[in-house]
């Protein structure tokens, strides 16, 4: 917050209770007392750090072709409904292994054992295409410990 959001903000809430003020003398006290609870307010806010740099931002990530899309969705083709069930919940939807247990009806070391060989079994199918000299490839799966 700055100095002008702050002063502004103080002003505004003494303004709100003038007429509660009952000594007149005691205005400057009580507009300090606001502008200190009104900044120690703001500041136990959680704000996002900002990160100031001398640099542009890194270009952004490019957005894989048509012909990479395909071939994961046909490497996942070939799994097993439950087995691309439990990838595409952890890898995709971003679930922990217990979320997806839950709604899977199943447990985690279940969750945990399918996913490993599907990620086994996707490398595999994917192999040739993330080593294609064109560049289209670059896929990184995540190991089997989900990191």
């Amino acid at each position: 917050m700055t100095a002008e959001d702050l002063t502004q903000t103080t002003l505004a809430k003494v303004f709100t209770a003038w007429r509660r003020i009952r000594h007149r003398d005691a205005v400057n006290a009580y507009a300090m007392r606001t502008l200190l609870n009104t900044y120690l307010a703001e500041s136990r806010r959680k704000r996002p750090a900002e990160l100031l740099t001398g640099e542009p931002p890194e270009r952004p990530v490019e957005t894989p072709g048509p012909e990479l899309r395909l071939a994961i969705l046909g490497a996942l083709a070939t799994l097993p409904p439950k087995a691309r069930a439990v990838v595409v919940l952890r890898y995709w939807a971003d679930l922990s292994v217990d979320q997806v247990a839950g709604l899977l009806g199943c447990s985690a070391g279940h969750v945990k054992s399918q996913s490993a060989r599907a990620l086994d079994k996707l490398r595999l199918l994917l192999d040739d295409v993330a080593t294609e000299p064109d560049g289209v490839g670059a896929i990184k799966l995540p190991n089997s410990a989900g990191e």
